[in-house]
């Protein structure tokens, strides 16, 4: 199998006994609103550190910057998200935490699939692809999995959540 593109920069650990408690809270009304009002600290974070370090580090979660293209303004837009790794791809969700509308960077990688991620230090060039069933549930559960918060996000709406397969230019 050929190395992945995507270096593997995570802090923290997740064995940490911060994890449980943190995912419990982000799966929370409040929590999902706390975390949304930080992700603009986040972000900055990220951008300083090269995608480096992120305030979830210490829970060792996986988090990405994806800068798409807005799809009305043509202007660089930068999301902090979380990611999920396999083979030479990694994979993010459009759940924008349960709201009802999908997240504003999935309608601008419908629009333009081509984009940037940067994690541990690089800039990555991607193309995005929407996944299609079974495949979206299947990445879905995966990210369940991994931080078990978005089984709860799928049930705060009707909305079926994007899932996108991000591969490297």
């Amino acid at each position: 199998m050929a190395e992945s593109p995507f270096p593997d920069v995570r802090w923290g650990s997740e064995t940490s006994f911060l994890r449980e408690p943190a995912t419990a809270f982000a799966a929370t009304k409040p929590g999902s609103w706390v975390i949304r009002k930080l992700a603009g600290v986040d972000r900055r974070l990220l951008e300083r550190s090269g995608g480096r370090f992120t305030i979830l580090g210490p829970i060792a979660a996986p988090v990405v910057l994806l800068t798409t293209t807005g799809r009305k303004s043509g202007k660089p837009r930068t999301s902090p998200l979380l990611y999920y790794r396999e083979g030479e791809q990694i994979f993010v969700v459009g759940s924008n935490f349960g709201q009802e509308h999908h997240p504003a960077w999935s309608g601008n990688l419908l629009a333009q699939p081509n984009a940037t991620v940067t994690i541990g230090g690089r800039d990555i060039p991607v193309t995005a692809t929407l996944l299609a069933e079974p495949e979206r549930t299947r990445i879905y559960r995966e990210f369940d999995d991994m931080v078990r918060v978005y089984g709860v996000y799928e049930h705060r709406t009707h909305r079926n959540m994007r899932v996108f397969a991000l591969t490297a230019a």
